[in-house]
Formats: C-alpha cells, structure tokens, sequence
C-alpha cells in the first residue's frame, strides 16, 4: 500500500551499520596504509591515494546515514498517515452509522439537507485506504 514502517526502520538500521562498516574499512585503509614502513615519491602517492580512497569511503558512510535519516523520517510519516486515515475512518464510519443506524428510511426527513445528502451518497472507502484522506465529513449544523 505505502509502506510497511517496521520493514523501513529496518531498511535504515542496515543502512547505518553498513555505514559504520564502510567508515570502519576506511579507518583500516587509512592506518594500514599510514604504518607502512616505506619512504620515498612513492610511497608518498601511496598514503595520498590511500588517504583519498579512505576520505571517499567517509563520504559514502555519510551518504548512508543520510539516506538512513531519510528512510525513519519516511517511516515516522508513513505512520502519521496511517494514524490519519484509521481517525478519519473511524470518525466517518462512526458518524454514518448514528446517522443511519437504524434510521434508514427516515434519512432525508430528520436530518439536516447537507447531512442526510452526505449519508445517502457517502460510499467508505476500502479500511485502511489512503481515499480516507480524501473523505470530508460534513459538519454538524
């Protein structure tokens, strides 16, 4: 439907240690490449080139965790969202059935014009759908 919260915050804790072990990978390029005990141009490119690497893999752990971010902020929304539609749900199925519960056939002669049109024509959308968001009840008179 829109997503399952659960199975993103679970997307976004792999993203971070996948972060936390890309970052870990540079640590260890970047030291393995400090110690080695080698002088001279090239070895000097060497560490420069290491040190570059090591930066990039910074940068994508960063990239991780920013995405990771992305995804709870995606989740915590997905839940709000479905927080909405399950109220608005229940306010509009509730609010039909005082309305016509019972009341079926007296619908248009007790009701206020507004209301009782509302109640005849109002088709609920499938539970849980996100058409809930689109659903304006009417307002008392």
């Amino acid at each position: 439907m829109y997503g399952d919260a659960t199975v993103v915050r679970a997307q976004a804790r792999l993203m971070r240690e996948r972060a936390g072990e890309i970052r870990a990978e540079a640590d260890e390029l970047a030291g393995r490449a400090a110690a080695v005990p080698w002088t001279g141009l090239a070895a000097h490119a060497m560490r420069r080139t290491a040190d570059d690497h090591a930066s990039r893999l910074r940068a994508s752990a960063t990239a991780h965790e920013t995405a990771a971010d992305a995804l709870d902020r995606h989740a915590r929304e997905v839940d709000h969202r479905k927080e909405m539609i399950a109220a608005i749900e229940h306010r509009a199925l509730h609010l039909l059935d005082s309305v016509t519960g019972g009341f079926a056939g007296l619908v248009g002669h007790v009701l206020p014009d507004g209301l009782a049109h509302w109640a005849h024509h109002f088709e609920p959308p499938l539970h849980g759908s996100m058409a809930w968001l689109d659903v304006h009840l009417p307002r008392p008179a």
